[in-house]
């Protein structure tokens, strides 16, 4: 594992390193020291190593990544797997604002709470999170799956087209047109995968799913007040 000391070192120099990297790079773990607070901290990344981050840190913390995976050991600011394509972000401390925002795809958790906007305009991505999440999550939120094991703030969902919620506790209010949907067997086979993944004990069959109502696919007059 090579250390890489951000307050002394700088950040554009760890993400020009990280960057660099590629699928048969011989050096695919990293420590990131100091990081304190600091934004945009390995971003960009393409390439199968496992960058590991021994602290908390500010907006946009693995934006944009694929193939890689990155462990904050700490909580994240704004942002964090913002526009992910793959690989996998693990956080152990909490999530501020927006966390997954049009995530493509990859794996995101947060093993604290997440705040608003949690899975904002998702394309594809999973994300779990086992605390709470804040209001307004997975607005416009277009695929994949987001999995709460705590509360869900006011709107969750809302304005949603085909993304999958699983909230295990109480939801504050659903969006507009999100609605609770069957939990069926596959949904059940999918979710205690994700959990596994994200290596909660929460069990699947304690979990309701909220989808989309598909009423706003096509205008409709009489429904104009709810647009």
């Amino acid at each position: 594992m090579l250390t890489y000391d951000l307050e002394a070192e700088g950040l554009r120099g760890l993400n020009s390193s990280l960057q660099r990297q590629t699928i048969d790079t011989n050096q695919n773990n990293w420590e990131v020291v100091n990081p304190k607070g600091s934004h945009a901290i390995a971003v960009g990344l393409d390439a199968e190593i496992e960058v590991t981050v021994r602290g908390s840190t500010g907006y946009y913390c693995g934006g944009m990544n694929q193939q890689a995976t990155i462990h904050v050991e700490g909580s994240v600011g704004p942002g964090v797997a913002e526009n992910m394509m793959s690989g996998v972000i693990i956080v152990d401390g909490d999530a501020s604002q927006y966390a997954g925002a049009t995530g493509h795809g990859g794996l995101l958790v947060v093993k604290g709470n997440a705040s608003s906007r949690c899975g904002i305009s998702m394309k594809g991505i999973d994300i779990v999170v086992h605390g709470n999440i804040g209001h307004m999550s997975a607005f416009m939120a277009q695929a994949g799956n987001l999995v709460v094991c705590g509360d869900a703030g006011d709107a969750l969902g809302d304005s949603l087209y085909e993304a999958w919620l699983f909230v295990r506790g109480s939801v504050k209010s659903l969006g507009t047109d999100c609605i609770e949907k069957e939990m069926r067997q596959e949904h059940i086979a999918l979710l205690q995968d994700l959990l596994a993944r994200a290596e909660s004990d929460a069990k699947p069959e304690d979990f309701k799913r909220y989808g989309s109502a598909r009423q706003l696919y096509n205008f409709d007059v009489d429904s104009n007040t709810i647009y």
